[in-house]
C-alpha cells in the first residue's frame, strides 16, 4: 500500500487549495477513504471520509462547507478541495486506508495559510 499526497503549499487567507492522493497496491476503489490534518504542536484531526464508490461522505464541523472530499477511481486518486482557509487550516495533510485491519498514511503534504 502507498499513499503520496500533493498540492500543498502556502496560501493567503480566504484562498483555495486542492490536495491530491495517489493511490497504489490496493483496489483502491473498494476501500473507505479519509483526510486528517496535523496542525504545528497539536494532535490529529479527522477531517473527512468518502465511501468507495464516492457517493457517501462526511466531514468535521471545522471543514463542514469550505472543504470537499471526492474521488476518482479510474486514477486511483483521492482529493480533497478546500475553500475559504483560514490560518487555522495551517497543517501537515495526511490521506488514510484502512486496509486489512492496518491503517497506512501518506508522509503529507504541508498547507500554510498565511498573508
Amino acid at each position: 500500500v502507498q499513499l503520496v499526497e500533493s498540492g500543498g503549499g502556502l496560501v493567503q487567507p480566504g484562498g483555495s487549495l486542492r490536495l491530491s492522493c495517489a493511490a497504489s497496491g490496493f483496489t483502491f476503489s473498494i476501500y473507505d477513504m479519509s483526510w486528517v490534518r496535523q496542525a504545528p504542536g497539536k494532535g490529529l484531526e479527522w477531517l473527512s471520509e468518502i465511501n468507495g464508490g464516492g457517493g457517501i461522505t462526511r466531514y468535521a464541523d471545522s471543514v463542514k462547507g469550505r472543504f470537499t472530499i471526492s474521488r476518482d477511481n479510474a486514477k486511483n486518486t483521492l482529493y480533497l478541495q478546500m475553500n475559504s482557509l483560514k490560518p487555522e487550516d495551517t497543517a501537515v495533510y495526511y490521506c488514510k486506508v484502512r486496509f486489512n485491519g492496518v491503517d497506512y498514511w501518506g508522509k503529507g503534504t504541508l498547507v500554510t495559510v498565511s498573508s
